[in-house]
């Protein structure tokens, strides 16, 4: 299921990239500006709970109940729901004064009046213009917000460095990928001592690299996915194959930790990261 929607905001990000083609840097900015800085507010880390997604997913929900409900011709659901609804949805102007356009206030009051009524027909109409208003607005803003405020940002982020001194993020992983190069020019000029220390500084960079990951992690499943056993393993595989001085198997070891760390951790972070930067920073 993760791969399903990292490839679905994938696919999201290049139709955007694409749009630009043929526009000037200064055209390029002015279509990126679409989010209204009211919106800001309802994100972390202005909010903590993320009022603007739980709202979303609030109404998502309610919706879905009026439509099921008036279906099935139950009049009392079918009026909890929908004044539920309507609460919520009022607030979205509110909320974000600049998208007061957006909103269907007429169609919100249509549906009152039917859900009142027990007019069931009217009801489900209505639904269905709201649900398709939901998906217009989606359709410009979701993958820009999503972008924006739910992708991983490491420019605050600091990793200690060998001697124990805050380093930038972007810093430390320069450093790493120089690691990983230290370790195969050293193998294949036969300088097994020089790659094996290698080894062991990159042991000790991934190791501050997993003390970061709390920044946005709060348990650690995410770290022992990309800097767990798996990886421990694969770095003492390829030890070992330095060791008795193996070249083919200390490539082979070194391509498996490339895959098992640095790639399963790009896939999920990186591209994510340098579009949010492109796009907005």
């Amino acid at each position: 299921m993760i791969h399903k929607k990292q490839f679905w905001l994938v696919g999201i990000i290049a139709l955007l990239l694409a749009s630009l083609s043929g526009h000037s840097i200064a055209e390029q900015e002015r279509s990126f500006t679409l989010l209204p800085d009211s919106l800001s507010q309802w994100y972390k880390p202005e909010s903590k709970r993320q009022v603007w997604l739980h709202t979303m997913f609030a109404l998502r929900r309610e919706l879905q109940a009026v439509d099921e409900y008036a279906a099935e011709g139950d009049l009392e659901l079918t009026r909890k729901w929908t004044n539920k609804f309507t609460a919520h949805y009022r607030k979205l102007p509110e909320m974000v004064p600049e998208w007061q356009d957006e909103v269907e206030l007429e169609e919100i009051e249509r549906l009152e009046t039917a859900a009142q009524t027990g007019d069931f027909k009217t009801v489900a109409s209505a639904v269905s213009r709201l649900q398709r208003n939901c998906r217009n607005c989606h359709r410009e803003y979701r993958a820009l917000a999503a972008l924006r405020y739910r992708s991983p940002d490491f420019s605050k982020i600091e990793v200690v460095d060998d001697q124990g001194q805050p380093q930038e993020y972007g810093d430390h992983m320069e450093a790493l990928s120089q690691t990983i190069n230290r370790i195969k020019i050293a193998s294949v000029d036969d300088r097994w001592s020089h790659a094996q220390k290698a080894v062991q500084q990159l042991r000790g960079q991934l190791h501050r690299l997993a003390e970061s990951c709390d920044s946005c992690h709060k348990d650690e499943l995410p770290r022992q996915r990309i800097l767990g056993d798996a990886s421990v393993k694969t770095l003492d595989e390829l030890d070992e194959a330095l060791t008795q001085q193996q070249p083919k198997t200390a490539g082979r070891k070194l391509g498996e930790a490339a895959v098992v760390i640095c790639a399963r951790c790009h896939g999920v972070h990186r591209s994510l990261s340098d579009t949010r930067s492109f796009l907005f920073d």
